[in-house]
């Protein structure tokens, strides 16, 4: 047999997220909802909520949809025609589908692809909350198994190499990347750009808009005591690395074992944005006549990728 992931996979895009949206147009009322789910989602990102947990706050939405069922077929009716042409053209009868998404929303449109077998997130179609497990990772893996015990996967699809569990019990496994081509799993490489749409990204450039301000807070305090603004900033600098370092392995790369060796590689990876940072600050400042404070401003800001790389990659590599 085949299995498949669903979303981005053998449909193009987001289930959860069309549906959302396809409600949002439809009944006003799941406006209200927005403020919460926002709230959701920065809680999730500060590694204070679960993903599970998040997800039931967005899935409130579903409370303001008086028929769910209705609706979803509607859904269907509008989105059917986003499933992919490769997988139309080489569905099988056996084919198996594993996903994340809730199982109440994936199922009719399965029954229309003639898809026998779904196993996905059980969440109460009504009030959104999960009754059991959210259906990813090593979670698919379970699931399979519990529905066959000597279950054989030919091939195994999907999107994402968060499937990785999945794809290691299959003979063969693809990634479905963009235009469709199918990348023979062990083959592909995860486009360096997507470092930069990652939720750890996001957290880094947050943290360094936090420390951007401590940094120049910092730096200001020591032109008080230090004529010299270039030389101001350095102390500046230092000080808002150590509020970084702290902010970053918490909220950022979610690594609470700090260690003194640890900091000191992610002060290393921050010494090619001090340099960067420095020449800005001499420019700007005694070339330019900048004020101070806007100085360390814009020099905070110039190099957050480059440190971003250099900070994953060295100070916070994960071993395998």
């Amino acid at each position: 047999m085949n299995v498949y992931d669903f979303d981005k996979t053998i449909y193009s895009g987001d289930s959860t997220a069309d549906f959302y949206f396809y409600c949002l147009k439809k009944y006003k009322s799941v406006l209200k909802t927005v403020p919460g789910m926002a709230f959701a989602f920065l809680m999730y990102n500060l590694n204070i909520y679960t993903l599970t947990r998040f997800k039931e706050k967005m899935y409130k939405f579903l409370a303001c949809v008086p028929d769910i069922d209705k609706e979803v077929e509607l859904f269907w009716d509008d989105n059917e025609d986003k499933i992919k042409p490769y997988y139309l053209k080489q569905m099988q009868p056996d084919d198996v589908v594993i996903s994340a998404s809730p199982e109440f929303l994936l199922m009719p449109v399965c029954k229309r692809l003639g898809i026998a077998t779904l196993m996905a997130s059980r969440v109460d179609k009504h009030t959104g909350k999960y009754r059991g497990v959210n259906c990813r990772d090593t979670e698919k893996v379970r699931r399979l198994y519990e529905w066959k015990k000597d279950a054989k996967i030919n091939r195994f699809y999907s999107d994402s190499l968060s499937d990785t569990p999945l794809a290691d019990e299959a003979e063969e496994a693809f990634i479905v990347s963009k235009g469709d081509v199918l990348i023979p799993w062990r083959d592909y490489k995860k486009p360096k750009y997507k470092m930069f749409l990652s939720r750890e990204f996001i957290m880094f450039v947050i943290i360094g808009v936090i420390n951007t301000f401590a940094g120049s807070l910092f730096a200001v305090f020591y032109r008080r005591f230090i004529p010299d603004n270039t030389l101001a900033f350095i102390p500046g600098f230092l000080s808002g690395n150590i509020v970084s370092y702290f902010l970053n392995s918490v909220f950022t790369f979610r690594d609470t074992e700090f260690g003194f060796v640890k900091y000191i590689k992610f002060l290393i990876s921050n010494l090619p944005n001090l340099i960067i940072q420095t020449i800005m600050v001499k420019v700007f400042s005694q070339a330019l006549s900048v004020p101070s404070i806007i100085v360390y401003i814009m020099a905070a800001v110039v190099g957050v990728p480059l440190t971003f790389v250099i900070v994953k990659l060295f100070a916070f590599a994960k071993k395998s």
